[in-house]
């Protein structure tokens, strides 16, 4: 009899996966072995999740979910800098059990686009609540900017926390607090070039509106001398 795919097994495959993960390639870890690993049948696998890429989607959901159930307001009143901060920090402290793992996948990823393009997107949700959990905006004009940008701050923060075995992961905060300041500065240009060139984008919003007008219009809906060449009337 099939088993029915509730939250414990989905678990357990993600677990499953992590081990493997642990000492072989990633290359080299099959649907099968996931399974077996896991103790269900392929079927059961298949009814869970379609790809090793969505377990590790439901890795990132669990991360997720840990830091966003110990998110409070406790810095509400600091800089965003410092709440980003909080966030990023907190959520390594999820990945930690997981970190061996995570660096071999990391490793086996590099030269793969379509792996690569697919973790990006994966990445992109995860952050769009990190954001959140901070305080910060993602449906500004700015908004996907920010997000590519907490995604790259956290990939490039990655690096060196793969690397850190002191406890107090002093050299990935040291990272952390560059990429943040280097995210700033960024999105401060960015905002910069959105205020300086916000009369043009109106200008030519409001040239296309007319002339998206003038097309709809019929040729007896012009009175006599009206032309629809707007360039007659310079």
């Amino acid at each position: 009899m099939s088993q029915h795919p509730n939250a414990p097994s989905r678990d357990a495959v993600i677990d499953a996966l992590m081990r493997l993960a642990e000492s072989r390639p990633w290359s080299d870890i099959e649907l099968q072995d996931i399974a077996q690993e896991a103790g269900i049948s392929l079927a059961d696998l298949r009814d869970m999740f379609p790809s090793k890429g969505a377990i590790l989607g439901g890795l990132s959901r669990r991360i997720d979910r840990q830091v966003l159930e110990g998110t409070t307001n406790d810095l509400a009143g600091e800089p965003a800098r410092e709440r980003l901060f909080d966030v990023m920090m907190r959520r390594l402290d999820a990945l930690a059990p997981y970190k061996r793992a995570l660096k071999r996948i990391s490793q086996g990823m590099r030269g793969d686009p379509l792996s690569l393009a697919a973790m990006n997107q994966m990445a992109l949700n995860s952050q769009r609540y990190m954001l959140a959990a901070a305080g910060i905006s993602t449906e500004d004009a700015l908004g996907f900017l920010k997000l590519q940008g907490a995604v790259i701050i956290h990939a490039n923060t990655l690096e060196t926390w793969f690397d850190d075995d002191d406890p107090a992961l002093a050299r990935t905060m040291a990272r952390l607090d560059r990429e943040i300041r280097r995210g700033e500065r960024v999105m401060e240009r960015a905002d910069d070039v959105r205020r300086l060139t916000a009369p043009f984008r109106a200008l030519g919003q409001a040239l296309f509106d007319r002339r998206r007008r003038d097309r709809r219009r019929r040729p007896d809906d012009y009175q006599d001398g009206e032309t629809r060449d707007p360039a007659a009337a310079i």
